[in-house]
């Protein structure tokens, strides 16, 4: 397990899922097939991991449009963790229980959260988490939360890697979330 870190170090977790075009075939449901995290040493202000955990789905399959969008392929997923040792991993390997963490919106932990409760796995998370889209939206005074693209064009910060891919979302949630830092508009610790 990692130890505490004196440092203020952040997760921030951006998942993808299986989708559709239209409504989930019969018997199937969104499950997390993607989980990328990057870790932010705030006080250096630096992205300083990056990870990805795939994560092999139970209750669904990865079609063509989920594929289109994500480039994330059935046969790839089935290398994946199931997603019980994907939690696991994360709470062992990345603090995610104990260090605070981020995302684009509430998506990520509200489909952790029903994705926890449909399992009987344990989640993952501490309760310190911040929806990174509500506070870009404030800092930048805009009157609709931005998608994370746009965000990142408002900001005028580049679109690293293939957008709906979650590590490197992960990591662009990240620059963001830094832009925000040196501006003093992320949150502190507290």
């Amino acid at each position: 397990m990692e130890s505490r870190d004196p440092r203020p170090l952040l997760n921030v977790v951006d998942v993808e899922a299986t989708c559709w075009d239209t409504a989930p075939p019969p018997g199937q449901t969104n499950e997390i097939i993607e989980i990328g995290l990057t870790v932010v040493d705030l006080a250096a202000g630096e992205r300083i991991g990056r990870h990805r955990i795939l994560v092999r789905p139970a209750r669904s399959r990865v079609g063509a449009f989920c594929t289109e969008l994500t480039g994330l392929t059935q046969a790839e997923v089935d290398t994946g963790l199931d997603f019980a040792a994907a939690c696991r991993l994360l709470a062992r390997d990345h603090a995610a229980g104990v260090r605070p963490w981020a995302s684009w919106g509430d998506y990520d932990r509200k489909q952790f959260t029903r994705q926890c409760e449909a399992t009987g796995t344990r989640y993952p998370f501490g309760r310190d988490h911040t929806n990174a889209k509500a506070v870009f939206t404030e800092a930048h005074g805009l009157r609709r939360r931005p998608g994370m693209a746009q965000a990142l064009a408002h900001a005028g910060l580049p679109l690293e890697g293939r957008h709906h891919r979650g590590e490197d979302d992960a990591w662009n949630i990240a620059a963001l979330i830094l832009d925000l830092s040196r501006r003093s508009a992320w949150p502190s610790a507290g």
